[in-house]
């Protein structure tokens, strides 16, 4: 994978050659995790309540494109309308999916596929007008292409949960690594310094209408955790009995910890020595101390910073660590730059879990804080809000409905997230009890709380 430059930097013969080459990309990447070894049944199956069979995330990402890239776009008529509502996930929620008459998996690819074939027919008609919000800079193709890798990344859940047989196989990439004295072991947490910085963005035309518009916002100084934590530091966490300690608990995750009886990551365990291992894609191992922690809840997290004497950041001070320069005085796309370049940030699925303390420090920010982007998604303290300004388009299902305090956000990536689904300014979100997802965290804390103790 070449660099990928920022969509609204080409012009409009460039930027539809370059949806053409993401579309399949995307594609070959969902049938990937459809395929294979993969029975039918494995397709049809639900693995958890929490999930959709395969088969049916397979179909949606077509049925979604049908939608959105021929009927809205191109404004062709309807191919498959009949099965509009079995893929309309606020109609059916994950429990019921398997229920329905889904399209089994050979007619699902086929559908898909046809889908593909009449929008590729259709792009090069189509017209990027700037007045119109839908196709000016190829929004909607960017939108589909960035929903098709989402529901990726949540196909890769699934095969998480699923038990048995190996369902994926490492790549043999391994992960850039730090180089020169002390690169390993970098200062625990910088210094971000009080004042303004722009959040969000009103300029990237593939943004989605929770990241806009940009504004500006002051914060105090704050110190931020260099690196995510670590199983290691997780570790610690537990055998001090921070599992069992309700005063470092919010009083709803201490509720949620008696009830559900958690003591570990989800997918840990000990093994017959007593040491910890985890579940990873049908294989057990030991846990990799020097990786970031993942499968953890917000209300895991949030116990761990209280443990540690700090506290989750919020995304606004995830957001300004990671993109704001101040020697520029402007906020970058990516925490490097402008431009995605993967030697700097795990991202994509390049390894199927998060990379080791040190790596990807080219990708550190201007203010040297590391793996921003990539590797685990890093639960913030802040629910999930529109901006000030916010306007939803094209459709409220995509965020605003979902704003307000059940949901917590979370920012920058997992390894399993396509670079064309997350920047700087992307903003995630899932319950507070949520842990299949390949999330973890890292702690900040002000300057003030920091003055009387240790950097």
């Amino acid at each position: 994978m070449s660099a990928t430059p920022a969509p609204g930097s080409l012009d409009e013969p460039a930027l539809k050659e370059l949806i053409a080459g993401e579309l399949g990309a995307v594609r070959d990447r969902s049938l990937g995790l459809t395929t294979g070894a993969l029975e039918e049944a494995e397709l049809t199956a639900q693995v958890s309540p929490l999930m959709s069979p395969l088969v049916w995330d397979l179909a949606h990402v077509g049925n979604y494109e049908e939608l959105w890239l021929l009927r809205a776009a191109a404004g062709v008529e309807p191919m498959r309308p009949e099965i509009d509502g079995l893929y309309d996930a606020f109609e059916h929620p994950r429990a019921e999916r398997p229920s329905l008459p889904l399209l089994p998996p050979g007619e699902a690819r086929a559908y898909i596929s046809a889908v593909r074939a009449r929008v590729l027919d259709s792009l090069g008609s189509v017209r990027f007008d700037p007045a119109d919000p839908l196709t000016s800079g190829g929004f909607v193709y960017g939108m589909v292409v960035q929903h098709e890798h989402q529901h990726d990344e949540t196909m890769l859940a699934t095969h998480q949960l699923r038990k048995g047989a190996p369902a994926l196989f490492d790549p043999p990439g391994e992960a850039p690594r730090a180089a020169g004295p002390g690169a390993d072991t970098p200062d625990g947490e910088v210094l971000v310094a009080a004042g303004p910085f722009e959040m969000g963005t009103s300029g990237d035309p593939w943004a989605y209408d929770n990241e806009r518009p940009g504004h500006l916002v002051d914060l105090p100084a704050y110190y931020i955790d260099v690196e995510p934590v670590t199983n290691a530091a997780y570790i610690a966490f537990m055998e001090a009995g921070g599992y069992g300690e309700p005063g470092l608990w919010d009083p709803r995750g201490w509720e949620w910890r008696c009830r559900s009886g958690k003591r570990a990551p989800a997918f840990w365990s000990r093994d017959g020595a007593g040491h910890w291992v985890r579940r990873r894609f049908g294989r057990t191992e030991p846990v990799p101390l020097t990786e970031p922690v993942q499968h953890v809840c917000w209300y895991e997290a949030d116990a761990y910073a209280r443990w540690a004497g700090k506290r989750l950041p919020t995304e606004a001070e995830w957001e300004k660590a990671a993109r704001w320069d101040p020697a520029a005085g402007r906020s970058r796309r990516y925490p490097w730059g402008e431009v995605y370049e993967p030697g700097r940030a795990n991202l994509g699925q390049r390894m199927l879990r998060p990379a080791e303390t040190g790596s990807y420090a080219s990708g550190a920010s201007a203010y040297g804080v590391r793996r921003l982007l990539g590797d685990v998604w890093e639960w913030t303290s802040s629910d999930f809000h529109g901006y000030p300004g916010f306007r939803s388009f094209p459709y409220r299902e995509y965020s605003e409905v979902f704003f307000g305090p059940e949901y917590k956000v979370l920012r920058g990536g997992s390894w399993a997230t396509h670079p064309l689904a997350v920047r700087g300014t992307f903003r995630n979100w899932d319950y507070p009890i949520r842990r299949q997802i390949f999330a973890g965290f890292r702690c900040a804390r002000t300057a003030d709380e920091a003055a009387g103790g240790t950097a």
